[in-house]
């Protein structure tokens, strides 16, 4: 498969999995997450590679989230969910290389891989509510997993950007180094996992996951469907949408 929106390498044991959209922070498309599906399935039939390693194109963000001028269809919450869903059925290590934003689904990326390595310049956050964008179900309940109910909440209502040492204090983020140090850290907890059995690290992800496998059920549009069925038309998300877009703070008053 030819990719357009990210690239795909196989150096030695890792496969390098990278967000290739730099002009837009690296924000997705449903054609980014159907090639970065496609991309783990890749890594995981490859016998040569034991560990895969998700980044960012540039200098500036590992991933902003979605495209905003994808967003606002209902079809883009399923392909984000599915997505994200991929990530834990991975049967290989998924190390998220952190530089720049991550935010929105950029920062649920992050927290959902197996390790999360960061530079020193990082920032992590969600922006969803912030803009009218309705995540919900096993994206946002997996986060209470990582941080703690408390803790995911404040991330989830109040849309605080927070650094990559914050987020080591708060278990989501494994090592935080220099931005020159990244590979360098990143090699260095992927090498030590390359000496584990493979069948072994298998096992250890299928029980991870098993531990919240009822949450993973939950998607984005069985929660839109059950709180708000009309959401997408009664001008709330587009109100978020136009207003970032514009640059100016949205009038969510009149949704109460």
């Amino acid at each position: 498969m030819q990719f357009k929106d990210i690239l795909y390498e196989v150096k030695g044991d890792y496969a390098n999995i990278t967000i290739n959209r730099p002009k837009v922070l690296n924000a997705f498309t449903p054609e980014t997450l159907h090639e970065l599906k496609s991309a783990l399935d890749k890594a995981e039939k490859d016998k040569e590679v034991g560990v895969i390693v998700l980044s960012g194109a540039g200098d500036r963000a590992f991933c902003s989230g979605g495209d905003m001028n994808w967003e606002s269809s209902e079809e883009f919450q399923n392909h984000e969910y599915e997505f994200h869903i991929h990530l834990t059925k991975c049967s290989k290590p998924i190390i998220a290389k952190v530089n720049g934003y991550a935010i929105g689904g950029g920062n649920h990326m992050a927290y959902f891989c197996d390790l999360t390595i960061a530079s020193e310049n990082s920032i992590f956050g969600q922006n969803g509510p912030r803009v009218g964008s309705p995540a919900g179900g096993a994206i946002v309940a997996h986060s209470a997993n990582i941080l703690g109910h408390k803790r995911a909440r404040e991330m989830w209502m109040t849309c605080k950007r927070y650094s990559a040492k914050e987020m080591m204090n708060w278990g989501m983020v494994n090592s935080v180094v220099k931005k020159d140090k990244l590979d360098e850290e990143v090699k260095k907890y992927g090498d030590e996992i390359l000496k584990a059995a493979p069948t072994c690290l298998k096992i250890l992800k299928a029980s991870f996951r098993k531990q919240f496998e009822e949450i993973l059920k939950i998607t984005q549009k069985s929660m839109v469907d059950e709180v708000a069925p009309n959401y997408f038309k009664t001008g709330e998300q587009s109100e978020g949408a136009k207003a970032f877009l514009e640059k100016r703070k949205p009038n969510f008053k009149k949704f109460r």
